[in-house]
């Protein structure tokens, strides 16, 4: 039988590379589907969420405000800032009133990252300066001067002491700290509308083994995952992809839910996404 293909976005990141590795290697059953691997920035993919382009998907939680209408939400494959996440870095701590009147570097405006950032300082993307760099050159672009405040994610948030920066805030403890102790959402997966939901449902089986295979096979999974480490030796990448694949990555679990639906809840509260958001996941 012929199998179908299916586009499967997702960042070169060592936690979707750990993430995506049985499937990656054939190492599981895929039920009839096959799957290709594009390998983009987040902001990219969110952007292509946004014209319907890949049938799966690894995209920003703030940016399923945008593509709710055409993606569903699976049930796995969650990044979730559980006591951490995305953080403000300069070469010097400022607080919160001086981070708003500085240039901030930031990885994308389709970020949670950026919503975050925007909860944060209780106010809109149009209320504080601001300039878009991919995420890996925000160190550069601080050092240089051409921003004052770097918004990290990824790798960065373990390896900004290298570069000389401290923290300004921290988002995901904030976050935490205003919202009984919830993660903060950050990532997640999503499946295309135009399959059944049966379809759908095969296809969030698949993933969910994927994910579970790396847990239970961590050491070859990390391996497989070293590539996509940039600036980062094996124990460093291991510890990175243990704070985002993890039990929130197997499923959102209700704590998970009710985390996204306040976030988006909060953002549409204060005229940051255009309508409030119904969440709809593949069961």
């Amino acid at each position: 039988m012929q199998q179908a293909t299916l586009t499967l976005g997702h960042s070169p990141d060592p936690d979707d590379a750990f993430m995506f590795y049985a499937l990656a290697k054939d190492l599981i059953p895929t039920h009839g589907f096959r799957f290709e691997h594009i390998l983009q920035d987040i902001q990219t993919l969110n952007e292509r969420a946004t014209r319907g382009e890949l049938d799966i998907s690894a995209i920003s939680l703030h940016a399923y405000a945008y593509v709710s209408d055409q993606y569903a939400l699976l049930p796995s494959g969650a990044s979730m800032g559980d006591g951490y996440g995305p953080m403000l870095v300069a070469g010097q701590k400022f607080s919160r009133a001086e981070v708003a009147r500085k240039t901030i570097a930031v990885p994308g405006t389709m970020t949670s990252a950026f919503l975050a950032l925007q909860l944060w300082l209780g106010k809109s993307s149009k209320e504080f300066d601001h300039i878009v760099v991919p995420f890996d050159q925000i160190f550069k672009t601080v050092r240089s001067g051409k921003a004052d405040v770097g918004l990290i994610i990824h790798e960065g948030q373990l390896t900004y002491q290298n570069e000389g920066l401290v923290v300004c805030e921290d988002l995901g403890v904030w976050w935490g700290k205003e919202n009984g102790g919830l993660p903060l959402p950050l990532g997640g997966n999503v499946i295309h509308k135009r399959f059944s939901p049966a379809d759908r449902k095969t296809v969030a089986g698949v993933l969910a083994a994927s994910i579970q295979f790396s847990l239970d096979h961590r050491p070859e999974a990390v391996q497989h995952a070293l590539p996509y480490a940039r600036d980062m030796g094996r124990d460093l990448a291991d510890r990175f992809v243990g704070m985002y694949v993890n039990h929130w990555t197997l499923d959102y679990g209700e704590r998970g839910r009710e985390s996204i639906r306040r976030f988006l809840g909060q953002a549409f509260e204060r005229g940051l996404i255009p309508h409030r958001q119904e969440l709809e996941f593949v069961a």
